[in-house]
């Protein structure tokens, strides 16, 4: 298992970046913590289900999920915890770090 660590940086690019660096093609990403200063995150219309609805969260956000590492292709699905006790799910297309950390706990498939 690999555990990426990401401090003052876009995750989803130092994760993909990371896991290039380490050789990991394909693989899970079983557990992802942390906290983020801005997102975007995306789900589904309900009138069609092959369209992305990408929504851009200029808030902090506590944040757990999982993925996949596909061919280097880096994909993550979180929950984003935001004030009010709420939270915002889908697919994650951005998470600025800055104010706390991220971790990502990596099992490589092809290896």
């Amino acid at each position: 298992m690999h555990v990426i660590e990401v401090r003052n940086a876009e995750l989803l690019e130092t994760i993909t970046d990371k896991v290039k660096e380490l050789g990991v093609t394909n693989g899970a990403i079983v557990s992802l913590i942390g906290a983020v200063d801005a997102f975007a995150i995306s789900t589904m219309p309900a009138d069609d289900a092959t369209k992305d609805v990408i929504t851009d969260y200029a808030l902090p956000a506590e944040m757990s999920g999982t993925g996949e590492i596909t061919d280097g292709s880096v994909h993550i699905h979180a929950v984003m915890a935001v004030e009010g006790d709420k939270g915002v799910s889908g697919h994650l297309h951005r998470a600025q770090v800055g104010a706390w950390f991220a971790r990502a706990y990596v099992i490589p498939a092809d290896q």
